[in-house]
């Protein structure tokens, strides 16, 4: 079983980790629309892009989130855990879209290069937007470290991204206005572009490992031995099987005790390595099944 405390106090989390970033999502577009439309910078546009692109997916992670943190029902036996994942390769997705959308503005510009008006409002803007991604990727990575939620944690890398595109776009703005360097702003929306690819990619293959149903990693996998194994009266284990899902950590092991311990006794140190587990993984839905040592193992597909 898995531990509601422990799943609600996460939840809450991560429900005002999602909110928190649609708001300031939505504060960063109205800011850069008036600051591009004042100074028709490129890189502005990027970044713009991008900002809207966050309003986009953050709504989209806090629909997501709703849906994971919704109970297990009739029909959902195992939870609803992978809306998670799925959001983020949603996000992934979009992010690289949008690249590319980038992409095709910054070549537009270099064959016709357009002057930056406006600069002074303009860097005011991104100084300003610079402040609030800061504040936000600090808050979401509190938010990851007590949850690991996926979709958080995507979010999170999306306004790294939007830092790195707004430190971007300040140079952008100081190369082309005051030294008199055209070139600058598409040449730093084209690098911001490459960027936004690179954070797509992770985003997207954290999703894909839960969605996959990938093992835990190898250090966890060796944790769960440890504990295991560290109750007396399990001799061995064999067939651990892990994966992930939203919160939800799914933990499968078959335990070899004494031959001739009874039931009740292995049904209770079943229960017991199951607590610990839990103790060590809150949240996880620990399935144990118990086998007399030396029973000979058929592995899987014979």
């Amino acid at each position: 079983m898995s531990d509601p405390i422990h799943f609600h106090r996460a939840g809450s989390l991560m429900k005002r980790a999602a909110i928190a970033s649609v708001s300031v999502s939505l504060f960063l577009v109205l800011i850069k629309t008036f600051a591009y439309f004042a100074s028709h910078s490129v890189a502005l546009l990027a970044s713009l892009a991008d900002s809207a692109l966050d309003l986009f997916t953050s709504s989209l992670n806090l629909f997501a989130i709703r849906q994971a943190l919704t109970p297990a029902d009739d029909e959902h036996r195992f939870g609803h855990g992978k809306a998670e994942p799925l959001a983020g390769l949603a996000q992934g997705a979009f992010i690289a879209a949008s690249a590319l959308f980038l992409v095709i503005a910054a070549v537009g510009r270099i064959l016709a290069p357009e002057p930056i008006d406006h600069s002074v409002p303009a860097l005011i803007v991104m100084c300003v937007a610079i402040l609030c991604a800061i504040g936000l990727i600090l808050y979401e990575r509190r938010v990851v470290a007590k949850t690991g939620s996926v979709a958080v944690d995507a979010d999170q890398a999306h306004y790294l991204g939007d830092l790195v595109t707004n430190v971007g776009v300040v140079l952008a703005i100081v190369l082309t206005t005051w030294m008199d360097w055209p070139l600058a702003d598409p040449l730093i929306a084209i690098a911001v572009a490459l960027v936004m690819v690179y954070t797509a990619w992770g985003v997207a293959r954290v999703a894909l490992d839960q969605l996959m149903d990938r093992e835990l990693p190898d250090a966890e996998r060796d944790r769960i031995r440890v504990i295991v194994r560290g109750h007396g009266a399990v001799r061995s284990l064999h067939e651990l099987k892990t994966r992930q899902a939203g919160l939800s950590t799914f933990i499968q092991v078959h335990l070899e005790m004494d031959p001739a311990m009874t039931l009740a006794d292995a049904h209770t140190v079943s229960d017991e390595v199951e607590k610990d587990l839990m103790a060590a993984f809150p949240g996880a839905e620990v399935i144990i099944h118990q086998d007399p040592e030396g029973l000979e193992v058929i592995p899987p597909g014979h």
